[in-house]
């Protein structure tokens, strides 16, 4: 990140800490006064950043909001996916094609697969981005764990694999998968267990500025009980926003984890409600 960005992310993510730790919505003023820039400087940052103003982000975090979401735009996945919804769709404002590693191959933990990553500037902080030749194969968030973490983390999901740093190569499908190439195609590759993966695809079906629930997700894979199953396997989407398991919610309408950290997933939340709006 350029030292400009650098700083505006921290000015962000210290406002974003702000927010969260604020019994009451936060004025502009007092946000601005905070972070030391004037009000119309903070409100242009923010808005860049998150997608949305300062007060429109905070109307977004509420449980309330979580609550109305459940009730006006859940998702009935078994109803998307009977309408076409997944696979070769239009998913999420960005046209996604998949292809799933054989099972043998997962098992193998990666041996023989040549991952590549990089770093690259999101609106959710910085993201570590890997891919194999077949396309994203993983994509995560260091805004809360820090990038030695994020790293370690993603690493560690396939230990056998090849890794090599390579962010060139990696820059056109960032590209699309950011929705920065309008006519480009997100190609990802899945390397998962076989439930993990048909998690992954529900998971896939859910559209912009919706929400569903984990117990929803188990019966669109036919397993209505597996709902705990499922809660791990939404935790363990290694292609995290692509993949959009911040859609996941609990049927009370609470916000439920987020392996990147919890203000990550209410930014993206708070993102795709505002653009569906729009």
């Amino acid at each position: 990140m350029t030292d400009e960005r650098t700083y505006h992310f921290n000015v962000i993510r210290r406002a974003i800490d702000a927010i969260d730790a604020a019994e009451t919505p936060l004025g502009l003023e007092e946000l601005a006064a905070n972070m030391q820039m004037s009000p119309a400087h903070f409100q242009r940052v923010f808005s860049r950043w998150v997608g949305v103003s300062p007060k429109r982000y905070q109307q977004y975090l509420t449980l309330d909001h979580a609550r109305a979401m459940l009730r006006e735009r859940f998702t009935t996945l078994e109803t998307a996916q009977a309408v076409g919804l997944s696979g070769g769709g239009r998913l999420h404002d960005l046209f996604l094609t998949w292809e799933a590693m054989a099972p043998g191959d997962y098992a193998r933990a990666g041996a023989g697969l040549t991952i590549r990553w990089g770093w690259f500037d999101s609106p959710f902080g910085p993201a570590l981005v890997m891919g194999t030749d077949r396309g994203l194969c993983g994509l995560g968030f260091a805004a809360e764990t820090g990038p030695e973490a994020t790293l370690a983390d993603l690493k560690s999901r396939w230990p056998e694999a090849h890794y090599v740093e390579d962010a060139e190569t990696l820059a056109p499908m960032v590209a699309a998968a950011f929705g920065e190439t309008p006519d480009g195609a997100a190609r990802l590759h899945l390397i998962g267990a076989p439930f993990q993966i048909k998690v992954w695809e529900a998971l896939l079906a859910v559209p912009t500025g919706h929400v569903t629930t984990y117990s929803e997700i188990a019966s669109a894979i036919g397993n209505p009980r597996a709902v705990r199953a499922v809660g791990t396997a939404v935790g363990r989407n290694p292609i995290s926003w692509l993949i959009p398991c911040h859609r996941a919610l609990r049927k009370s309408g609470g916000l439920g984890g987020y392996h990147w950290g919890l203000p990550v997933k209410r930014a993206m939340l708070a993102r795709e409600a505002a653009q569906a709006e729009a």
